[in-house]
């Protein structure tokens, strides 16, 4: 049954895989699409890791930078709900609560596409406090990087 649900899991993260590819190559307009047919398939019972990932991906084929912003709230809900803290399977994928600094940095880049400053330093705030949860990899050093790039626009832009 174990292995049943592993095979069922990683066929989720192949074809949202699948999209990102799509998402990749230019073509947001199917990427979006096959996401959002996906979204409905998992549904608000699906696996934390899927939503957050599926979400995470949404948000980046949105053109408009409120929808962008839902997407990645979602992706937020995903990784901070009851079972958000799922543990790493045998094969190695890390718990959704890694994702926190990175989904907490996307929040702030949307607040700041949406000049709102203050939600802005707010999410830019809460992606270094969660810092702790990444290793001391190429990851987690551009996550880290990523965050200081942001934190010099967010300043350039409040003045």
């Amino acid at each position: 049954m174990t292995e049943q649900r592993e095979a069922s899991e990683d066929v989720v993260m192949t074809r949202i895989g699948q999209a990102v590819m799509l998402l990749h190559a230019g073509d947001r307009e199917e990427a979006r699409n096959r996401l959002g047919a996906l979204w409905a398939e998992l549904g608000e019972a699906g696996d934390p890791l899927h939503r957050c990932t599926l979400a995470h991906y949404m948000a980046d084929t949105q053109d408009d930078p409120v929808d962008e912003l839902v997407w990645d709230l979602r992706a937020l809900s995903a990784a901070e709900g009851p079972a958000g803290e799922r543990p790493a399977p045998p094969h190695g994928r890390i718990a959704v609560r890694g994702f926190r600094p990175s989904l907490h940095l996307n929040l702030a880049a949307d607040y700041l596409k949406l000049k709102r400053y203050g939600a802005a330093r707010d999410h830019l705030c809460r992606a270094r406090a969660a810092c702790d949860a990444l290793a001391d990899d190429a990851y987690g050093e551009g996550v880290r990087a990523a965050i200081g790039r942001l934190a010099c626009r967010l300043e350039a832009a409040d003045g």
